[in-house]
């Protein structure tokens, strides 16, 4: 009766998202003139912007006083962040900002939490389930240039990054020194590993090494700034000739967290009113003393650094693991600490053509207990997966004419011993009919090969039209049969309806094409993919997270007093809610809005 209860609350808010694209007193986004290719996300799912300010030219004056250069105003500039890389969301935010480092990063959450102004981190933006661009006009903090390596130990293995490292170059970097990333994306040339930490996402390797929530070590994250509103102190400040007042104001003028309001002067004492953003009072009696609190003010309290490089720390509560996967709702991370395995020697790829899902399975049964430790992947993917690669990307199976494929990676030390073990495996898949064809590659370029054709099914559905995607986390027994009843289901409705995706994680990749957005099709779809899965006992997001689509459809996987919880934690890190705003949990019932 209660989960029957969670899917009618699901399916109440779809239905009033589709029956009310824009409800009345509601206005336009401005700013967003020239990209009406893409739906604004408020205009298509009828989103009520929650009582932030807006923003005001003094707001772009503190900012680029802050960060000189990198600050983004100009409407073609700003445009391509407000959009998804799958081009399904957009927001109409009129401002960017890159800072460099985390005391900028937390001097930005202050002043926005001060003048109650909405900010969207944003990484290398390709999530997929809206997370990373805005809704309304909330403010981009993108993570671009906070893109340094600030250690790595090669004894130890561990690396310690900014967050907007971009995978890839972490993974170069990596491989020069005898090491690999513990994760491997399709997106790896463009995500950041901030975010790839803030959406706990999973990839190709979890098999082998794990999830993030084992691999990070710590973070560093910035949060809003606790503590009173704006404060105005007053002191007495004796000024060494031949200083004025005037070389006073103008050295405040630079400091982007204080500005001169008033000043008097008697004798050789100057009473200045100073106004600073910050959460503490304090007393001026010099140059040197303010430049001395203002290194203080720009590390207090807002930075979080449990950035540790141990592998053992029982000390407490494993505060890191609140921000992993929070989506960037609870803090910006701003630093990583991971833990990196050592580079393989030996790599070999097996891509294998199967008569049935079935098969695949039992092959995934039998290469678990032949390969063992050197097993480090093994994925699927539909008949149809390969002929929208083929047809699209041009690219070229090796393997036809099966329904369904398999890529099995092995990685180890000793190739002999790997490619005995990866020989005899598949000798018996073969012998015993649960694979009908195959290829195996042991060089760097047919390797890459071989993965193109599993990494890049993303990219080709893209060229399909509009993309339905679906991160599904099932038991791997059912793992195919959602992707048969969804078929069964739409029928003619839909384009194409295709399954891949990480067997060994139970986790499924479900996509459904269409020439173009539809909401009929869309009904169709949600909230029974949802519904279906609940009653499997899977999770609506196994590692893309929830974003602004999913957000609604959290009760399908989590209790409603686990969901009270989150928002209980959200309410208490980020009390007026400008971090991230529409995204991830559902809005708290006395959230007011406007």
């Amino acid at each position: 009766m209660a989960a029957a209860v969670v899917w009618r609350r699901g399916a109440a808010w779809l239905r009033s998202c589709r029956a009310n694209r824009e409800l009345p007193g509601v206005p336009r986004a401005r700013g967003c003139a020239g990209s009406r290719e893409v739906v604004p996300t408020c205009e298509r799912y009828a989103v009520r912007r929650l009582p932030f300010a807006r923003l005001a030219d003094g707001d772009v004056a503190f900012f680029e006083r802050l960060m000189p250069g990198r600050v983004i105003t100009g409407e073609e500039e700003v445009k391509p962040f407000n959009v998804d890389w799958l081009k399904s969301v957009r927001g109409c935010s009129q401002l960017v900002l890159k800072p460099q480092t985390t005391a900028e990063v937390s001097q930005i959450l202050r002043y926005c939490h001060e003048r109650n102004l909405a900010v969207n981190p944003q990484g290398g933006n390709t999530g997929l389930v809206g997370g990373s661009v805005p809704v309304f006009d909330e403010i981009i903090l993108s993570t671009a240039l906070m893109n340094q390596i600030i250690s790595f130990d090669k004894v130890s293995g561990i690396l310690v990054c900014q967050a907007g490292c971009v995978l890839e170059s972490l993974s170069e970097y990596l491989e020069e020194q005898g090491f690999i990333m513990p994760l491997d994306l399709g997106a790896k040339g463009s995500c950041h590993i901030g975010g790839n930490v803030a959406t706990n996402a999973g990839g190709l390797r979890l098999l082998r090494y794990g999830s993030l929530r084992g691999t990070v070590l710590g973070l560093q994250v910035v949060r809003r700034v606790p503590g009173s509103s704006l404060l105005v102190s007053s002191s007495a400040v004796l000024l060494p000739a031949p200083v004025t007042v005037q070389h006073t104001a103008t050295f405040l003028s630079r400091l982007p967290l204080f500005s001169l309001v008033g000043s008097s002067e008697k004798g050789q004492h100057v009473f200045m009113r100073v106004a600073c953003y910050c959460c503490c009072s304090f007393q001026l009696p010099d140059f040197q003393c303010l430049l001395t609190e203002v290194k203080k003010v720009l590390a207090d309290g807002s930075a979080l650094d449990c950035l540790t490089s141990l592998r053992k720390d029982n000390t407490g509560y494993d505060l890191k693991q609140l921000f992993i996967g929070s989506e960037g709702t609870l803090g910006v991370i701003t630093a990583v600490s991971i833990l990196c395995p050592q580079r393989p020697k030996a790599v070999n790829v097996a891509f294998l053509g199967c008569q049935s899902f079935a098969k695949v399975l039992e092959t995934f049964t039998t290469c678990r207990a032949m390969l063992g430790e050197i097993l480090s992947a093994y994925e699927f993917m539909d008949e149809k997966c390969m002929e929208l690669v083929e047809t699209h990307l041009k690219l070229s199976s090796p393997v036809a004419d099966s329904p369904f494929y398999v890529l099995i990676e092995t990685s180890g030390s000793n190739s002999t011993h790997d490619e005995e073990k990866l020989h005899n495996f598949l000798e018996q898949a073969m012998a015993s009919g649960l694979v009908t064809d195959g290829t195996v590659a042991t060089d760097e370029k047919k390797i890459k090969v071989l993965w193109s054709l599993r990494e890049r099914i993303t990219e080709a559905l893209t060229h399909e039209g509009y993309v339905y995607k679906y991160d599904i986390s099932l038991p791997v027994g059912k793992l195919y049969d959602l992707v048969t009843d969804m078929r069964a289901r739409l029928g003619q409705s839909a384009k194409n309806v295709v399954g891949y995706g990480h067997l060994g994680d139970g986790n499924l990749h479900l996509n459904i094409t269409a020439e173009s957005y539809s909401h009929s099709l869309l009904e169709a779809i949600e909230p029974f993919v949802y519904e279906w899965t609940a009653r499997c006992s899977g999770s609506i997001s196994a590692e893309h997270g929830l974003g602004f689509k999913k957000r609604h459809f959290i009760h399908y996987s989590k209790p409603h007093e686990a969901v009270l919880l989150m928002q209980q934690f959200k309410a208490m890190l980020d009390p007026k809610g400008i971090l991230n705003p529409y995204k991830t949990l559902p809005s708290a019932p006395d959230r007011s809005t406007c």
